[in-house]
C-alpha cells in the first residue's frame, strides 16, 4: 500500500487542489490531505474550517482522508508510513518553488519521494489568493471551488456578498 500526502494551506481549497487530489486517489492506495498549520501565518480560515471543507469536497473519494499538522510534513510522513510527497503546480513559478521545496525535503527525508501533478490547464490560474480576490469583487467563483468554499468565503470576507452566486 502506497500513502502519498499531499499538504499545502489550503486557505481555502479550490478546483485546482481538487483537481490534484482526484490525480493522486487514482495513482496512489490512499491518499491523506493536510492541512499545514504555520502560526507565524495569517489565514482567513480555521484549521478545522479549511480540513471540514476538504473533507466536504473529497467525499467521493474512499482512499482520501484529511488531517492536519504544525510540524513538518516529513515527520508526519514517517508517523503514517507515507513514501510519496506530493504538490501541485500551476506554472513556471510554482515549479521552481516547488523544486526548491522538495530538495529541501530530500534533505530531511531521503527516503521520500516528491511527485508534481499540475492540475487541469483551466485551473492553472487558481490559487487561494485569487480565488479570495475574486469572491471580493463580486465574480463568479463557482467553476475555481466547491459551493461550499463560496458560501464560506462570501461568510468570511463580506456580509454583502453572501446572496451572489
Amino acid at each position: 500500500m502506497t500513502i502519498a500526502i499531499y499538504a499545502g494551506s489550503f486557505d481555502p481549497v479550490t478546483a485546482g487542489h481538487l483537481s490534484v487530489v482526484r490525480q493522486a486517489a487514482r495513482l496512489f492506495s490512499h491518499v491523506v490531505v493536510v492541512v499545514a498549520v504555520n502560526p507565524n501565518k495569517s489565514t482567513l480560515l480555521t484549521a478545522e474550517e479549511r480540513m471540514a471543507l476538504i473533507r466536504e469536497a473529497v467525499a467521493r473519494h474512499p482512499n482520501v482522508s484529511v488531517t492536519f499538522t504544525e510540524g513538518l510534513i516529513v515527520e508526519l510522513a514517517r508517523e503514517i508510513g507515507a513514501s510519496v510527497l506530493l504538490r501541485g503546480v500551476r506554472g513556471a513559478t510554482d515549479a521552481q518553488f516547488e523544486t526548491e521545496l522538495a530538495q529541501m525535503n530530500r534533505a530531511l527525508a531521503p527516503e521520500l519521494s516528491t511527485l508534481f501533478l499540475p492540475a487541469e490547464a483551466h485551473l492553472a490560474e487558481v490559487s487561494s489568493s485569487a480565488l479570495k480576490e475574486r469572491l471580493t469583487r463580486g465574480e463568479d467563483v463557482s467553476a475555481y471551488c466547491p459551493p461550499a468554499v463560496a458560501a464560506k468565503l462570501r461568510e468570511r470576507l463580506s456580509p454583502s456578498l453572501r446572496s451572489h452566486p
